[in-house]
């Protein structure tokens, strides 16, 4: 069966409206929401601005962060 994309963002939104609830959808569409502009072209050039010893602490505040489960 060959759905349309409106047809499957419809059915999609309606599964999840049941299974979250309405305002369960909702958060999760925010996590969800269009970006504007180039983000990897913006990324470059706020780490290349950036010393190594900046992105040496960016590296160690991740590697704890990921280590106490946050």
């Amino acid at each position: 069966m060959q759905m349309s994309g409106e047809e499957i963002r419809t059915r999609g939104l309606a599964l999840l409206r049941r299974e979250l609830g309405r305002a369960g959808l909702a958060r999760f569409l925010q996590h969800f929401e269009a970006g504007k502009g180039d983000y990897t072209r913006g990324r470059e050039k706020e780490l290349a601005k950036l010393t190594m010893g900046e992105l040496r602490q960016r590296v160690r505040r991740g590697k704890q962060k990921k280590s106490r489960g946050n």
